[in-house]
């Protein structure tokens, strides 16, 4: 006997049962022993068999192996009053043997006393869209895996280029400096400004390739994730930049107790770059401010680095943090261009995000956020 003699009048149950007959969508409805007891055309040609080979058979039997226990305990919380509605994907097994990927949304219909009577099961058929993200996905990957492949390579010879490179500006260094030492007088004005460009330029180009290096670095070193003391490890990159510099007049607050997990290693690369670029761009201040806080909010870890220097035009913000980008010029205090380019890839690697605020003549804020609780990665 159809459950609808029950609690339905006969026209409501013949509405409803043209309106099942007539679906786009799998309908059925299931026992409480949890057995096929109506299905649908529509559920019919979704899984491959005809009505009579579906009735009786419980509806376990056709579901997908992967998914037997999630739905059975989805059931058991639905009959309990747990939950009002199972609204989830769902595989079965068609006739054929291939896996039938389906929306399913369950409803428990009820007495009127509120015991249950039996389940009324709605299906969509998603298997072209699952299949179509599966594709999509394995795309993902494979270019996932050329871009990886292309990156190795590239850093394999940006490697192998700095390498190359570092004998013969190390040459250049060597004989610049004996030609300055031993024969300047030998040299007119122009001979020595000629020289002494020589000079600027092989440092520059020294400098560069260190900063190539770190940049390889932070890039391909492996991820060793501790919890940091990042008020003793900014303090420890400001005292490192005062001795570089001992004639400048510096004021260097740090907040203290902070505390995050990351890799001691690359977190002290980002602070030094990120304080070398505020005492570098403080050039035209009577001293050098630079403070350095920060807070745990939201599960993120988020630090400022703040000074009182020469600032920038946001408009051009986009460029800051891309390599071999200046916003001014080597007269100007500029370098290479990689330092925050080094910056943002340590913390890019600490799956956080890196920006700047400022302004011109208003100094600049730099925010860093991480998660404080690190991702189950090495590396990206």
């Amino acid at each position: 006997m159809s459950p609808f003699t029950r609690p339905a009048s006969p026209p409501g149950e013949e509405r409803f049962r043209l309106a099942m007959a007539a679906s786009g969508i799998g309908m059925a409805i299931v026992d409480l022993d949890r057995c096929w007891i109506e299905v649908n055309p529509a559920f019919e040609r979704m899984l491959g068999y005809r009505a009579a080979e579906l009735l009786g058979r419980p509806a376990a039997e056709f579901t997908h192996a992967d998914d037997l226990d999630r739905s059975a305990a989805a059931i058991d919380d639905l009959l309990a009053g747990r939950i009002d509605t199972i609204d989830a994907a769902k595989r079965y097994r068609h006739r054929d043997g291939h896996t039938v990927w389906t929306h399913a949304n369950v409803a428990v219909m009820r007495d009127p006393g509120g015991a249950p009577l039996y389940l009324l099961v709605q299906l969509r058929d998603i298997t072209a869209e699952r299949m179509a993200q599966e594709r999509l996905r394995a795309l993902d990957d494979e270019h996932q895996l050329a871009l990886d492949a292309s990156q190795r390579q590239l850093q394999l010879f940006a490697d192998a280029v700095a390498h190359d490179l570092r004998a013969p500006l190390r040459s250049i260094e060597s004989f610049s400096a004996l030609l300055a030492e031993r024969h300047a007088d030998q040299l007119d004005a122009s001979g020595l400004d000629h020289l002494a460009r020589i000079r600027n330029a092989a440092m520059r180009m020294s400098s560069l390739l260190a900063a190539l290096g770190e940049l390889s670095y932070v890039t391909r070193t492996e991820l060793k994730s501790t919890q940091v003391d990042l008020s003793l490890l900014a303090e420890w990159v400001g005292a490192e930049q005062r001795d570089a510099d001992p004639e400048r007049a510096a004021t260097i607050e740090v907040q203290p107790g902070l505390v995050a997990q990351g890799d001691e290693r690359l977190l002290k690369v980002m602070f030094t770059r990120l304080m070398e670029n505020a005492w570098k761009f403080s050039r035209e201040k009577p001293q050098v401010s630079i403070c350095v806080g920060g807070e745990t909010r939201g599960g993120s870890m988020r630090m400022w680095v703040r000074d009182a220097g020469s600032g920038f035009d946001m408009r051009y913000a986009h460029k800051l943090f891309q390599p071999f980008q200046r916003l001014h010029g080597p007269d100007e205090g500029g370098g290479h261009g990689l330092g925050l380019a080094i910056a943002k890839r340590v913390i890019e690697r600490h799956h956080g995000t890196l920006r700047a605020d400022s302004a011109p003549g208003e100094g600049s804020t730099f925010h860093v956020e991480w998660p404080a609780v690190p991702a189950h990665r090495n590396h990206t």
